[in-house]
């Protein structure tokens, strides 16, 4: 048994019921949320006309980061996924800080969506405490996520249904505006208009770009996801395939129409740029009908962090990096204790809310984005790597992506210069500031670990007890 035969093996007891229908549709929508409904504005304030180039600059890098996952996903399905790569073919520390950051800036993500939830739900219910709505929803949520992979992959395709129906209506509803109303105040002229295509320079262009790679965040679900596929491999070739082309439609097209349809200083003026174009055409309760959109891509969101977040605990477990109650599962598949330590983002997220109402989004955004850029960033090194053992070994792979190295050093070069840019926005500025020493943070926590692994003959993975019908299996003992 090979080093990653043993990594499988220490993370089996999860189900594989997950169809190649939901699969695709968990990528497709993982990547639909708050941020093109509501990020977008902020991006069309960078870059103005220009967030189309923007974008479809977000694009490339998360075509190129899929392409790597589904090369190495393919050869290893598992849910440590990206973390259990770059332990594997790049060494333990590198796969121990992945699953770390990435669990830290996913499980604070879920409580920036659920906050979120609670002020978009104010919108129909102004008297209703938000925190009542946090508390439903995340109920609601911990619950499903607590039955079976199978309730998740039913309740996200439905999610991610809703949303690509939004998109695609939007789409039409666009098209039929710009092409076919003979409106005069729509058009390729609006791009022209306040200040031009380009109204902050090429630097506002770049900036903007940071905003994209946001709205494309948890596109990476689909590696965790395949883990516990029914068959991973055609699911994930399915995925890659279909998933990135649609992507980039929806998100390019879309923006393209807004800009047609409304000025730039019309959409920054409103709230979501969507509201703005349908409240331009006359389109009555607009601002119900996005919010309701807006709601559901939140929900979304939050479900697919909450499963991601317990998967990679779960690893972290089951590798010896994390006490071994967070790698016992239910006889229904699923790792509840890693669930509940995952729910921790939302009772962060309560507190800071309410200490820091005016700020709370837009900080613990700015924080997240951390760990999820230095996560695609390790993810394009660990590719590297992959590649590189399996010319070494002869490794004939099932899937491959062309253009390699030069996609997988471009994926590389550019979101190192995406973090490096954080640094010159103010509303990103504190992204590098806390995540360098978050990485320190986890590096001496990683020494201690296995420090304390050394001194007290712990075994890699979880100890076997009564609770756990399938950590006989898991662990490769009897």
């Amino acid at each position: 048994m090979n080093s990653f035969d043993k990594i499988q093996a220490r993370e089996g007891g999860l189900k594989r019921q997950l169809t190649a229908r939901q699969m695709t549709m968990i990528a497709l929508g993982g990547a639909i949320g708050t941020g093109l409904f509501l990020g977008s504005k902020f991006a069309i304030g960078f870059a103005g006309p220009s967030v189309i180039i923007s974008y479809a600059i977000g694009g490339l890098i998360a075509l190129l980061l899929v392409g790597c996952l589904s090369e190495m996903t393919v050869a290893h399905s598992t849910s440590g996924s990206f973390g259990a790569y770059a332990e594997h073919y790049v060494s333990p520390l590198a796969g121990f800080l992945v699953k770390y950051m990435y669990w830290s800036c996913i499980v604070l993500a879920v409580g920036t969506e659920v906050t979120a939830i609670g002020e978009y739900m104010k919108l129909w219910f102004p008297d209703v405490p938000a925190l009542l709505w946090v508390v439903l929803f995340s109920a609601v949520l911990i619950a499903v996520n607590a039955m079976n992979v199978k309730a998740f992959g039913t309740l996200e395709y439905w999610f991610s249904t809703i949303k690509v129906f939004a998109i695609v209506a939007f789409i039409v509803l666009g098209a039929y505006i710009v092409f076919g109303s003979h409106r005069p105040e729509t058009g390729l002229q609006n791009y022209a208009a306040d200040g031009g295509f380009f109204p902050h320079g090429l630097s506002g262009t770049w900036f903007a770009v940071i905003v994209s790679i946001f709205s494309y965040l948890s596109i990476e679900m689909i590696a965790v996801a395949a883990g516990e596929a029914k068959d991973p491999a055609a699911a994930v070739k399915k995925a890659f395939r279909t998933t990135i082309v649609r992507l980039l439609l929806f998100y390019i097209v879309t923006l393209a129409f807004i800009l047609a349809i409304a000025p730039v200083g019309q959409i920054l003026a409103g709230g979501s740029p969507f509201v703005t174009v349908m409240q331009n055409v006359g389109i009555p309760y607009a601002d119900s009908l996005l919010n309701f959109v807006v709601i559901i891509a939140a929900l979304s969101a939050m479900n697919s962090q909450l499963y991601i977040s317990t998967r990679m605990m779960f690893s972290l477990s089951r590798g010896g990096d994390a006490p071994s109650l967070f790698g016992r599962v239910r006889a229904n598949g699923a790792p509840v204790n890693a669930l509940i330590l995952s729910t921790a983002g939302i009772a962060v997220a309560t507190v800071v809310y309410a200490m820091f109402p005016e700020t709370a989004f837009t900080f613990m955004m700015a924080i997240s984005m951390f760990g999820a850029m230095f996560t695609w960033l390790m993810i394009f090194v660990t590719h590297w790597f992959f590649r590189r053992s399996a010319k070494r070994s002869g490794t004939e792979l099932a899937f491959k992506v062309p253009f390699f190295p030069l996609g997988t050093l471009l994926g590389t070069g550019l979101m190192a210069a995406i973090l490096l840019s954080t640094l010159a926005t103010e509303a990103f500025g504190m992204t590098l500031v806390f995540g360098i020493p978050f990485v320190a943070l986890v590096t001496a926590m990683y020494f201690v670990v296995k420090r304390r692994q050394r001194t007290t003959g712990s075994p890699d993975g979880p100890e076997k007890d009564g609770t756990d019908e399938n950590a006989a299996v898991a662990t490769g003992r009897p």
